[in-house]
């Protein structure tokens, strides 16, 4: 039987899923009515950005499952690399 994540990535190629992943930073910003969440993840030097209706306890030093694919954000004309997370668990 498929996982959930093997079923999303069966159905987008562009995914990607990673397990165990260690969490070094987790922020949450309020941005309208969504809460916006940012993950530094050890070993990556990209930042890992989720949206939730709700505040998440702390992900800081937890070790996670994710599903996400990369983008690019233009800030003051200039490109920047993120992960744009799918699903995420906790491992």
């Amino acid at each position: 039987m498929k996982s959930d994540s093997d079923k999303l990535i069966a159905k987008h190629a562009q995914l990607i899923h990673s397990e165990g992943l260690t969490v070094c930073s987790h922020t949450q910003r309020d941005d309208g009515e969504w809460i916006q969440h940012l993950l530094m993840i050890d070993g990556y030097n990209v930042p890992f950005k989720f949206k939730r209706k709700s505040k998440y306890k702390s992900l800081t030093g937890a070790k996670v499952n994710m599903t996400y694919y990369a983008d690019m954000i233009t800030v003051a004309g200039l490109e920047f690399e993120m992960m744009k997370v799918v699903r995420i668990k906790r491992y």
